[in-house]
């Protein structure tokens, strides 16, 4: 198939390799979806939110009332998600992964809570191993609900006041790198701010032992929105699904999947180069090329809504674009 796939694109008029990255992500759609003439179907955004107990230790700009203000943005369309959503055809549902509030049901909202927020995983884990393999659970059901609309390529985004402090200890976790080199400014610190989010993660990070393996990061230290985010990559996998990897957080939680199952990472579309600190590390542990470096810091799944034209492009040269043979061009 990859022969096929390269002999196909490199007989369009075009000088060899002249579409860049355009054509290394086409191939990787062909091989994903086992094609030459690539279809994007029914494109899904999910956006998980849920609270966490790390806030309580002032470690964010923002108040943790904040996570559910935004859920409810969501749902009456008024986020930069939902425009951007509306703009590329996008399906957007909100998943209420453990959201310190209530919602009335609404046709955008998935009630997948766990509980309403993690717990201060400066004192304590932050979620227990029951409440983990649920988040897993509703993960997996959610994408196969999701799978069997026909939709074959689905976003990833998240909101969560202090979810980067979650990702941060994760990425430590993991990667095996200090904190210093891993948190950022998050929703926009001030110097002493940050400095004390970085005091407060270490001194956290210090009162765990080193986890074993990344579910007992994710107890540790995880979100629950990560955590669904995490396994609803992995069924999106096994469902073969293209995913659209978003910013620091939503990285985290592939970084997680990844680590998981590495065979994730050929479905893996990487869209955007966040401005939080330790994204770039991250996407370089991955060995991951974005679509994007806009200096975007939103999360919501915003930098997958905006590459998805990107992809777009990358399947209609494929699909569409003359050969050199049936223009009448010569090749050289």
């Amino acid at each position: 198939m990859l022969e096929q796939i390269k002999s196909k694109i490199d007989t369009k008029t075009k000088p060899l390799g002249a579409l860049g990255q355009l054509e290394s992500l086409a191939t990787q759609i062909c091989v994903v979806h086992n094609t030459l003439n690539p279809q994007l179907h029914k494109p899904t955004m999910l956006v998980f939110a849920a609270d966490h107990g790390i806030a309580q230790s002032g470690v964010s700009a923002y108040p943790t009332e904040v996570t559910a203000q935004m859920v409810l943005n969501f749902l009456a369309g008024g986020a930069a998600i939902n425009v951007f959503c509306r703009q590329n055809g996008f399906t957007l549902k909100v998943v209420d992964a453990g959201v310190n509030a209530d919602f009335q049901p609404h046709t955008l909202l998935i009630d997948a809570k766990i509980a309403k927020g993690t717990q201060n995983f400066l004192h304590t884990p932050a979620m227990t191993a029951e409440e983990l393999e649920k988040c897993f659970g509703y993960a997996q059901k959610i994408i196969q609900e999701i799978a069997a609309t026909g939709c074959n390529i689905i976003g990833f985004g998240e909101m969560g006041i202090s979810n980067t402090s979650s990702a941060s200890m994760l990425m430590s976790s993991i990667c095996k790198l200090p904190l210093a080199e891993c948190v950022g400014r998050g929703t926009g610190l001030s110097d002493i701010q940050f400095e004390n989010k970085l005091k407060t993660l270490q001194s956290a990070q210090a009162k765990h032992p080193t986890p074993k393996n990344v579910k007992e990061a994710l107890l540790y230290f995880g979100g629950f929105e990560i955590a669904q985010l995490c396994g609803a990559m992995l069924e999106a996998y096994h469902q073969n699904m293209l995913i659209l990897v978003d910013g620091f957080i939503a990285t985290s939680a592939f970084l997680c999947a990844y680590e998981m199952n590495p065979a994730i990472k050929k479905n893996a579309i990487f869209c955007h180069k966040s401005q939080e600190n330790g994204h770039r590390k991250m996407l370089a542990y991955l060995e991951a090329t974005p679509l994007l470096d806009l200096g975007l810091r939103l999360g919501e799944g915003t930098g997958c809504a905006l590459a998805y034209p990107i992809v777009q492009s990358a399947v209609n040269f494929m699909n569409e674009m003359a050969s050199f043979e049936s223009a009448g061009v010569t090749q050289q």
